[in-house]
């Protein structure tokens, strides 16, 4: 029996409204080197992918400015105006490729600081699982549920014991991935991960704790942290 390989999808179709940029975020440098390029750099070289596929937006032009595109295990496509529309345009993209065993790995482009150490333990954890699961943080605040008025007010402090932060990357065979995407967003479900669709579906995805410095690139204050956070890997 032949091995589940690893492909890895990087959904880039977003354009970043709240980075107050005039361009999307991952088109946005960090030293030299635009944010894109610092992630499919970092996961490329961490694992064994068969591939990469990295959804556009339609009217992208400055992917062929980037190192990424000279990149042959980078293949691209036409994403959509979400990001599970864009993760399923990319699997369907995929489709010729990949065995309905392999696994799948979604990262979100805005998250330079994925540490190699962390995407070792995520593939070694699931590699035999059948389902998968996600990287992810248990929650350190203190968390309040608010009543929405002139100004705020908190309802009720909200127990954290069982909470975690969805992290990224994460990974999922690759049949069950697209079943659970489709019938998802066939029946009109919030999904906001990959770990939603497959939730909505029945199964119940693996949580892996990783690095909380794995951060999500969304408003301005976010590019200093991340060039830190990379200055010190």
């Amino acid at each position: 029996m032949t091995a589940p390989r690893l492909w890895l999808i990087v959904p880039a179709a977003g354009i970043g409204q709240r980075m107050q940029a005039d361009h999307p975020k991952q088109y946005l440098r960090i030293g030299q080197s635009y944010i894109l390029d610092i992630t499919l750099s970092r996961l490329m070289g961490s694992a064994p992918f068969a591939g990469c596929m990295v959804p556009l937006h339609p009217a992208d032009h400055w992917w062929p400015e980037t190192e990424a595109s000279q990149d042959s295990r980078i293949q691209t496509c036409t994403g959509g105006s979400e990001r599970a529309c864009s993760v399923l345009s990319a699997l369907h993209a995929l489709a010729e490729q990949v065995r309905d065993d392999d696994w799948v790995l979604v990262h979100d482009a805005a998250r330079p600081c994925i540490h190699a150490r962390d995407l070792a333990t995520l593939i070694d954890r699931l590699y035999t699982h059948p389902v998968g699961g996600l990287l992810a943080s248990p929650v350190t605040d203190t968390l309040k549920k608010a009543v929405q008025g002139e100004l705020p007010e908190v309802y009720e402090t909200v127990d954290r014991g069982m909470l975690w932060r969805a992290l990224t990357p994460q990974m999922f065979r690759y049949r069950l991935l697209v079943e659970s995407l489709e019938s998802a967003l066939e029946a009109g479900l919030p999904v906001t991960d990959e770990s939603s669709a497959l939730e909505f579906s029945g199964n119940m995805p693996v949580l892996v704790e990783g690095r909380p410095d794995n951060i999500k690139i969304t408003v301005p204050a976010d590019l200093a942290l991340a060039g830190f956070i990379l200055s010190r890997f």
